[in-house]
């Protein structure tokens, strides 16, 4: 309920404190709808929030990523976002939300209104939380499934990727964005310390790769540390930091996922 969304907020300290945790209750929130509505049937949870959900990965996240499996994909992305919407609403929320199925990717914003207000983070009423809603229509094959049952703010079961699928796609999302996203390297960084040994599900990250029109090497069992090592080794720092910080649960972890450090994990057994 809107109630607690706010004593959440209000037992943190700092806007960017506040901020997270709010919008961290709201994807859960929003998560329990779609569960409720059948989705996790024929569609997997993925993406940052889905890691901060099911291996605590210590930074905050925007989005709520899906991918459809293969299996039944007669839904409708408008009826969902309206029963999101619909939902929240009689949680008390003022909401809006905006929405375009026309794509392969159909995405929606779902915009809170005067949540930040009322929470102390923004003097402006007007001022809108926002969260976006993924859903992949058509993803690469290969992923291996796994169904997860979740308890955070409200109990969950989903059906996401597996590990090695997921560190993968975090590793086609490194080696394909046309910019460096900090939130990447931090989260390879963390994959990297948490599981020294960790190896990305090749052959989805290989079709991820030629669906989005990878036109280099390929990565294989040895050779992908050395592709990443070079998009890393090629990073502005700077700038992976200013897209982070305010999104981890304890920015002083920058100061251990340097770029030096990032480098030296994705280096260990590779020549």
């Amino acid at each position: 309920m809107k109630d607690y969304c706010l004593e959440l907020a209000a037992k943190e300290s700092g806007l960017n404190a506040k901020l997270n945790i709010m919008r961290e209750y709201l994807q859960a929130y929003a998560l329990r709808v779609i569960h409720d509505e059948g989705i996790f049937r024929s569609a997997a949870f993925l993406g940052g929030t889905a890691l901060r959900f099911l291996y605590a990965l210590p930074r905050f996240s925007e989005d709520l990523d899906f991918s459809f499996t293969g299996k039944d994909k007669e839904y409708s992305f408008a009826g969902l976002i309206k029963k999101v919407k619909e939902e929240f609403e009689l949680a008390g929320y003022n909401i809006a939300v905006s929405y375009n199925d026309k794509k392969t990717v159909q995405s929606a914003f779902v915009r809170f209104e005067g949540l930040m207000f009322e929470a102390g983070i923004s003097p402006l009423k007007s001022q809108k939380l926002s969260i976006k809603i993924e859903f992949d229509t058509n993803p690469p094959d290969g992923a291996v499934l796994k169904t997860h049952i979740v308890n955070k703010y409200f109990p969950i079961s989903f059906l996401s990727y597996d590990l090695d699928s997921l560190f993968a796609g975090k590793l086609h999302a490194l080696l394909s964005r046309k910019y460096s996203k900090g939130r990447d390297f931090f989260d390879l960084g963390w994959y990297l310390s948490k599981w020294g040994d960790l190896s990305p599900n090749l052959t989805f990250l290989c079709n991820a790769l030629k669906q989005t029109g990878w036109k280099g090497e390929f990565p294989a069992e040895k050779s992908w540390r050395g592709l990443i090592y070079k998009v890393t080794s090629g990073a502005d720092w700077k700038k992976v930091k200013e897209d982070v910080e305010n999104f981890l649960e304890n920015p002083a972890d920058l100061n251990i996922f340097t770029k030096e450090n990032v480098l030296g994990l994705i280096s260990k057994d590779y020549e």
